[in-house]
């Protein structure tokens, strides 16, 4: 039917058309499109147009493609009056068919909606395009057609020649317009652009666009092509290759349904698995060149591979606790109480909290921390609750943490990214309730990367960690039913923040008969087992396993002690395969042929009075440890020399002390103006050892009074404790692990402040028996017990001083200051075995026992 026939049958008055509903299509007059109509209201149309002489119906572009059943609303009011050329019935129900566009129409009114669309249109009238104007424009159309061609290669000659012979601007920007433009919005812009010169410009400007971008892809395509060699043609071949071969076997397809497979099984938060369907439905449609490919796999994995609802049963008993406890630690009784009442608390929560229908988060208490000197038991600790509770035990080890990505993970940008430590752990340990282990947890450090003890607040705090959030995860984690514990070796040095969040034990280290016992039933056994050798091939007595504690090691835990009995096991090792039937036994003779001579002594640290050296006591990482000071006076103009790695603090004590001997000059007996002539020496030997903290301030103010009036110092005496420019004496910290160090040192005399006196209580028992305590208040006090009164000039006196110290004092057992420890009772198997055990009293001289002499040259010549 010609337009001519149309407009006649029209002006005669309105008729109704079925109306065929388009998905991202638009059809253009003049033009032919074929069409697959599927859906019942779009076949219902077709067929009534195929009854009708005319075979004509309206084809209109939906709004939205994503809609299967328009409503008048939906559709665009401008469309196109077709014919129906050619139809064929499809198996399937749906029509095939050959559309001839006719002219532009505007819909006028829907009367049906149901079975199918009927509509009335207004058909609008084109203006026509004539003059030099026109015909420019379509000659630069013309122009710019054959250029796209040359660059697009899609079109044929015949097309391109029928296309090239239309001059008309109506005819030519209706073809351009169905063959050129793809995007739907374009092609609905210009269907309703009426006027030909208007809608042949807007082609131009759109073929002016595509030209530029194919030729700069061809341009990029020559470049590229230019510089590619024979390896990188292989890889290209290769690629394709592949590309091919997934496709052919739909790999990816089957990678992502596998990946569906796996989230069906696993019972993921609802929040959760629609992230996770999401990321699998990209990972199919990207192509598998890309390399998001790797990144989203990645992510995946982790998600799925994370213990969401995975958990073990507790199985909380205190005495299977107690049981556990004591099979993989000797000693720590309080300790040991500490934790099963601290477990017990814990299980009577989370009782109340599952029968009061609360979460877990509101059941966990304080996280547990256990500080101390290595060595001493902290991880081994961890690992017994886990065992004692039924649990996982996972551990990590925080010591040098600097960045808060360790903590939280990397963000999905960043190439390589992972995951936080938190997260890789309970990817490990496969369940949401494992016993996690925070291991040093005091030696955090915060920088320009952010502050990693900031971020372990969120993950210890149990109010915010059952919604814990990696950076690369993206999704909340409940770590509200992990057990954490955490271990560390000074507790001042954990953030405020952090320590407030925590129930704190401390573990001091092991006495003696401790550490005998835990090498002769733990570490022996282990290293013995470790070397290959059988139980019965070497054989340590308790005599023997006390001589190398006490002569071989100086610690609070067992470390070095393990490191004494591994090598004995390698001598041993090496002389049994030498002798394979020898069976050794070690005795307090042989030892030396393993171990070498004796590194330390059971004599004092200070074995005789001295002038100028006091004994101070300080807390380190390691534990407990004495600290010498010595102090020497020389002629000069009033300089104060300090040595031995000195911190801050320390030197501040320093200055405060001298300050106050300064002060009370006369009331000490010294020269108001000594330092117009002297120049002191502060020194603390052993420079390799940091040294910091305000406790040895009495001890350096003693050592220098001692130095300037020549005044001796009771021997076996040690002390601690802050000075003031006034003379006060103020409480210090960690005065349990001073206490010990004094006590393996064999000094059993100690200064400490009246303001300590309650931390008395946290000292072993048995300690506090042996050592006498005197409290201190003022410097007074301490000058007091601490200084001997100058020894008199007569030879007589020294004489007498001689043959005092020539009659010792056998101290007896119930005095407060005893010589030494009780050894350990000998085996029965070694009761013969000669001069093994044989242990002969310490005397030591009285208290107020002055040595003849003065011990530092200095002394004697400020007498003269």
């Amino acid at each position: 039917m010609s337009e001519q026939e149309h407009q006649d049958t029209h002006g005669d008055g309105q008729e109704m058309y079925p109306l065929v509903a388009l998905k991202n299509m638009v059809v253009f007059p003049r033009t032919r499109m074929t069409l697959s109509v599927a859906r019942e209201k779009s076949v219902c149309a077709v067929e009534e147009a195929m009854l009708r002489p005319d075979r004509l119906l309206i084809a209109a572009s939906q709004r939205n493609p994503d809609i299967d059943d328009p409503q008048p609303k939906d559709i665009y009011p401008i469309g196109a009056l077709v014919e129906i050329t050619t139809m064929h019935r499809q198996q399937d129900g749906s029509l095939q068919i050959l559309l001839s566009g006719v002219r532009r129409v505007r819909i006028d009114e829907y009367f049906d909606l149901e079975p199918c669309f009927q509509v009335s249109v207004d058909v609008p009238q084109e203006p026509q395009a004539r003059g030099p104007q026109a015909d420019a424009l379509v000659r630069s159309a013309t122009s710019l057609f054959e250029r796209y061609a040359q660059l697009n290669r899609r079109f044929s000659v015949e097309d391109i020649n029928s296309i090239v012979a239309l001059k008309t601007p109506a005819r030519l920007s209706d073809m351009l317009a169905a063959h050129l433009v793809t995007d739907p919005q374009q092609k609905q812009d210009l269907l309703e652009t009426f006027d030909p010169l208007e809608r042949l410009e807007k082609i131009c400007v759109i073929m002016g666009n595509e030209i530029e971008i194919l030729e700069l892809e061809s341009t990029i395509r020559n470049r590229v092509r230019s510089q590619v060699d024979r390896t990188q043609k292989e890889f290209y071949l290769r690629e394709q290759l592949r590309a091919i071969q997934e496709e052919l076997g739909m790999e990816t397809s089957s990678e992502a349904n596998d990946l569906r497979a796996r989230l069906h099984e696993k019972a993921l938060p609802p929040d959760v698995a629609t992230r996770v369907r999401k990321e699998i439905d990209r990972l199919e449609n990207t192509p598998p060149q890309s390399a998001e490919i790797a990144v989203l796999r990645s992510y995946i994995d982790w998600i799925l591979a994370l213990p969401w609802t995975e958990r073990t049963e507790d199985s909380f008993s205190i005495e299977a606790t107690r049981r556990v406890l004591d099979e993989d630690h000797y000693g720590l009784e309080g300790i040991k109480e500490r934790i099963i009442d601290f477990l017990a608390v814990r299980q009577l929560r989370q009782r109340r909290a599952s029968l009061g229908g609360r979460v877990n988060s509101e059941s966990q208490g304080q996280i547990l921390c256990f500080i101390g000197p290595p060595g001493v038991g902290k991880t081994s600790l961890g690992h017994s609750i886990a065992r004692a509770l039924g649990r996982k035990f996972a551990r990590i080890s925080l010591g040098g943490v600097h960045d808060e990505a360790e903590i939280r993970g990397h963000r999905r940008t960043y190439v390589g990214a992972l995951p936080g430590r938190i997260i890789q752990s309970m990817k490990t340990v496969g369940v949401r309730n494992p016993v996690f282990l925070l291991d040093e947890v005091d030696k955090l450090s915060a920088e320009y990367k952010g502050d990693p003890a900031a971020a372990l607040l969120e993950v210890l705090d149990p109010e915010q960690n059952n919604m814990f959030t990696d950076h690369y995860l993206e999704v909340p984690f409940d770590l509200s039913e992990v057990f954490f514990i955490c271990t560390g070796n000074v507790k001042y040095q954990i953030p405020r923040a952090l320590a407030d969040r925590m129930d704190i034990i401390d573990l001091p280290g092991y006495m003696l008969e401790e550490k005998i016992n835990i090498g002769s039933r733990h570490l022996l056994p282990k290293v013995v087992a470790e070397h290959g050798l059988a139980p019965d091939q070497l054989k340590i007595p308790q005599s023997v396993m006390q001589h190398i504690v006490t002569g071989y090691t100086r610690e609070a835990g067992v470390r070095n002690l393990e490191r004494q009995l591994a090598t004995i096991c390698r001598k041993a090792a090496r002389r049994i395969i030498e002798k394979p039937d020898a069976h050794l036994r070690l005795t307090n003779h042989s030892l030396e042929q393993y171990l070498g001579t004796p590194r330390y002594s059971d004599s004092p640290v200070t074995p005789s009075m001295q002038v100028g050296v006091a004994m101070g006591m300080a807390v380190t990482e390691m534990g407990g440890i004495l600290l010498p000071v010595e102090v020497a006076t020389m002629v000069g103009k009033g300089d104060l020399i300090i040595t031995g790695q000195l911190g801050d603090v320390m030197r501040e004590s320093a200055v405060a002390a001298l300050s106050y001997i300064r002060s009370r000059a006369e009331e000490l007996q010294i020269d108001p103006n000594f330092l117009d002539t002297t120049d002191l020496h502060i020194h603390m030997p052993e420079n390799a050892l940091p040294k910091d903290g305000p406790s040895a301030g009495i001890t350096i103010a003693t050592a220098l009074i001692s130095a300037m009036t020549g005044r001796q110092i009771r021997a076996g005496l040690a002390m601690t404790g802050e000075i003031t420019l006034r003379g006060r004496v103020l409480g210090i910290g960690g005065l349990k692990e001073k206490v010990l160090a004094a006590y393996a040192a064999n000094i059993y005399r100690l200064l400490i402040p009246s303001e300590n006196k309650k931390d008395l209580a946290e000292v072993p028992p048995k300690v506090r028996q042996r050592i006498h305590f005197t409290m201190v208040d003022t410097m007074d006090q301490v000058i007091e017990e601490a200084l001997l009164d100058v020894p008199a000039e007569s030879e007589n006196h020294g004489q007498d001083e001689e043959q005092k110290l020539q009659l010792p004092v056998l101290l007896n057992g119930d005095e407060l200051m005893q010589s030494t420890r009780r050894p350990v009772p000998p085996d029965e198997e070694n009761e013969n075995e000669p001069n093994e055990h044989r242990y002969d009293p310490l005397l030591l001289p009285p208290a107020d026992h002055r040595l003849p002499g003065n011990s530092y040259p200095q002394v004697q010549a400020h007498d003269k």
